[in-house]
């Protein structure tokens, strides 16, 4: 059981730690106006994971005329308690989230003031809604300007700055930050192979809500082998489905996660200044080995006795069958099959053609495939080609000298930096320093920018130091 007392006093703490590092800093930007209207300093699209870590880490450094926007109801953003489907987190315990370097604003911290040290020391790996309850408690206690139920549907260029339509209404900024997640770098990745018209009544992502009680007592088909697929006939099964087919193109699972040897510092904080073609290598080298499925959802899954797993079984297509689902599968033993729902658990692509927010600046943002001619020919691959190639503050960067200048204004911190920087935009063990970085460079271009004002307010800085002493004067 919680303890309400043990987080007041963990509150009592936070803003001790603040106040003692004089936390967060006084407001010193410039304040910009449009058309008589106040001008945000940052939008972040996002309120979930990356949105605390940069919107923080702003108000740490000052810069609070900021404001996040989720599309989502309050403890829904993100995908903890929406679509995914795991039991627990995959990340150890141990990893400090985005603390902004203060113990007291750690997920160990938080649990602890709650639940006290013997259930920390009994705690396994955390499970996904004490996370989301973390990350709410986090925008509570940093105050964070939150605006729940805004919809971003466009970021348009507008004359120096950009333009975000929110809902129906216009809503300057100076910079965004898209916080957007997984799929926030172009969405589902859907195979050629899967018939849109199953949709929705036959089939889904699993980045789509799926109401697994809906499927009680239905067969469901599910394609992918990675840990989303897993997690998904689980689900389903535990919900009374009478049976879950997991179809895998690979004959072999993958059995390492390269990703946990690169949680490192050296990892996380020098990978965005290695040279492009070092870069490209390291995210050639992880994406062509892709991270198993954690033991505990293998675990999970084959505790129900109607999960089948069928290795070596590609997918050639899937069309409708009446009120059904028709697989028309390969491999050793090509056969079709019918289903009662479908469910893909076949990932995201990064291609920011596909991300309907930037439909005007996509494309003018320069990509990896731009690059072509600096890289080994040896180790192309076209799925990394798409990805946008980012400045050191996860800033989009022009692709011809007739792109807009707004461009550079859009930071990308989700899926879509990977090649870039890393996977720190998108996973926990790099958060609290993707967030940092990102509001470090906007910091800097605020100030550049604000520049003539800071310096009129330093020419009109005018306390005298020696005041009430024999030496106080007027300097000519």
């Amino acid at each position: 059981m919680s303890s309400p007392a043990g987080l007041a006093a963990l509150e009592r703490r936070v803003a001790a730690d603040l106040d003692t590092l004089g936390l967060p800093a006084a407001a010193w930007p410039a304040a910009v106006h449009r058309a008589g209207e106040p001008v945000l300093d940052v939008a972040v699209v996002g309120a979930g994971m990356n949105g605390i870590a940069v919107a923080g880490s702003l108000l740490q450094a000052g810069v609070r005329n900021i404001r996040l926007l989720d599309a989502s109801a309050p403890g829904r953003e993100g995908p903890w308690t929406t679509t995914a489907r795991m039991e627990t987190l995959r990340s150890p315990k141990t990893l400090p989230g985005p603390s902004f370097g203060l113990p007291s604003l750690t997920f160990r911290a938080w649990y602890t003031a709650g639940h006290g040290d013997r259930a920390w020391a009994e705690l396994g790996k955390i499970a996904n809604q004490d996370w989301q309850d973390y990350l709410g408690w986090l925008q509570r206690v940093l105050a964070l300007p939150v605006e729940h139920g805004a919809r971003v549907s466009a970021v348009r260029p507008d004359g120096g700055l950009l333009r975000l339509t929110v809902d129906d209404r216009p809503v300057p900024a100076r910079r965004v930050v898209l916080a957007t997640g997984r799929a926030g770098a172009g969405g589902r990745q859907i195979p050629d192979e899967v018939d849109p018209g199953l949709w929705p009544e036959l089939a889904a992502h699993t980045a789509d809500p799926i109401d697994p009680a809906a499927l009680a007592g239905r067969r469901v088909a599910v394609l992918g082998g990675g840990a989303s697929a897993w997690d998904a006939a689980a689900t389903v099964l535990e919900h009374g489905a009478a049976r879950a087919d997991l179809y895998i193109r690979r004959p072999v699972l993958p059995q390492v996660n390269k990703f946990r040897a690169i949680t490192g510092p050296g990892f996380v904080h020098g990978w965005a200044d290695l040279p492009p073609a070092q870069q490209w290598q390291l995210a050639v080298y992880l994406t062509d080995r892709p991270a198993p499925v954690p033991h505990e959802t293998v675990h999970r899954a084959l505790r129900r006795p109607n999960l089948h797993v069928h290795l070596g079984t590609p997918v050639h297509a899937a069309t409708r069958s009446g009120d059904r689902v028709r697989l028309d599968l390969g491999g050793t033993d090509p056969r079709v099959v019918e289903c009662d729902f479908l469910v893909l658990g076949t990932g995201y692509r990064v291609d920011l053609d596909r991300v309907p927010e930037l439909a005007d600046l996509a494309p003018h943002v320069r990509r990896w495939a731009d690059r072509r001619s600096d890289l080994p020919v040896a180790s192309w691959r076209p799925t990394l080609a798409a990805y946008p190639v980012l400045g050191p503050g996860f800033e989009l960067r022009p692709a011809g000298s007739d792109a807009p200048p707004e461009v550079g204004r859009v930071h990308l911190l989700n899926a879509g930096s990977l090649v870039s920087h890393g996977p720190i935009g998108s996973d926990i063990p790099g958060v609290d320093v993707a967030g940092a970085r990102a509001a470090r460079a906007i910091v800097r271009s605020l100030f550049r920018e604000d520049l003539p004002v800071l310096r009129d307010r330093l020419s009109a800085f005018d306390v005298h130091e020696l005041a009430g002493t024999p030496f106080d004067a007027d300097l000519p």
